[in-house]
């Protein structure tokens, strides 16, 4: 019946800062497979060899042959635009599909200053090295919309999975929701939502993205996977993170990794669906140990992709967040359901 629940975590990491362009914050992996063999991971990051004064993250990216080691690739491949009041300040999760046309197109979260909400933008690209960006804005709504994940319909559509925030009865919330569009460009945001936020104590503080995997066979269910956050403990005092902050800080990944070890776990859900629309109560699949326990992603796992690395199984790249503040890529593999039952 499709993917299975059952993950098991790969011992290392697959990525970590190693260069200035990324020493200070590594998260929001996007994995694709390169026609030519191999793989392509783009992640947001951030270093002190960022492009302007108060950039806080860009998209670089990474190349393996086999999934497990990567190598970065120089150069940064799509930053934000300073002039532009919503991408002034930082694009991060990286969602990047191949249109008919032979060309790629990238989806990307885009940030500018605390009073601009999240929008989701996008850039293509005829070799996934150059990119460029496309006018305007892809979707927008809510107080926000962030952690864009596109896939393809079977009528030829496409479908954005994103977060969007706001605010029900003075609380702030995230919860996902979707868009669909005819041709890549113009979206329209479906009724309702597809996964409500603060289901269980692990998930009270929001949705931060969510990835679809469409049935492969008649039968099978859709597969949600979703990274969610957990409260502050009661009476916690927590430091304002930098994208909620009007003063701008030179030092993003210092002021946001000091916001992110407050307290706060995020853990990666599975959910399962008839139809893409309607979702089942998410089941918690990978977390780490806390913040006493030695684990790459003790504190925090987020932000999944996931590839197909043959007929019966997928690997799953996530951000990983252990319990000094270091921020790297992770990656977890699982065997499908049909190989199992045989």
């Amino acid at each position: 019946m499709g993917i299975t629940n059952r993950w098991h975590k790969e011992p290392g990491t697959r990525l970590e800062g190693s260069r200035n362009l990324d020493s200070s914050k590594l998260q929001a992996p996007g994995v694709v497979r390169i026609p030519s063999g191999g793989f392509r991971l783009f992640y947001t990051a951030v270093g002190p060899a960022k492009p302007y004064r108060y950039c806080q993250g860009y998209i670089l990216s990474a190349v393996s042959d086999d999934g497990l080691i990567f190598r970065t690739e120089p150069g940064i491949r799509l930053e934000p635009q300073p002039e532009l009041a919503h991408m002034s300040l930082r694009i991060i999760a990286p969602s990047v599909t191949l249109c008919d046309n032979g060309v790629w197109r990238m989806y990307f979260e885009s940030r500018g200053s605390a009073s601009e909400p999240n929008v989701i933008c996008s850039a293509v690209s005829s070799d996934m090295l150059h990119w460029e960006h496309e006018d305007g804005i892809r979707l927008q709504g809510f107080e926000g919309l962030g952690g864009p994940r596109y896939i393809r319909l079977s009528d030829g559509r496409g479908r954005l999975y994103c977060t969007a925030a706001e605010s029900i009865f003075g609380e702030k919330r995230s919860q996902i929701v979707s868009a669909v569009t005819p041709d890549g460009l113009k979206f329209e945001i479906e009724p309702g939502y597809r996964m409500g936020d603060r289901q269980s104590q692990y998930e009270s503080s929001g949705i931060t993205a969510a990835e679809v995997v469409r049935p492969s066979r008649a039968g099978d269910r859709w597969t949600m996977f979703y990274s969610a956050w957990q409260d502050l403990p009661h009476g916690t005092v927590v430091p304002k993170h930098p994208s909620r902050d009007d003063r701008l800080s030179e030092d993003f990944a210092a002021a946001s990794i000091a916001s992110d070890m407050a307290g706060y776990r995020s853990r990666i859900f599975i959910s399962f669906s008839s139809d893409g629309l309607k979702w089942d109560a998410g089941q918690c699949v990978i977390e780490g140990g806390g913040y006493e326990d030695t684990d790459v992603d003790a504190v925090h796992a987020e932000d999944m992709s996931l590839i197909k690395i043959d007929n019966h199984r997928y690997r799953m790249y996530y951000a990983s967040c252990d319990k000094n503040g270091t921020w790297r890529i992770a990656s977890a593999i699982t065997e499908s359901s049909s190989r199992r039952r045989r």
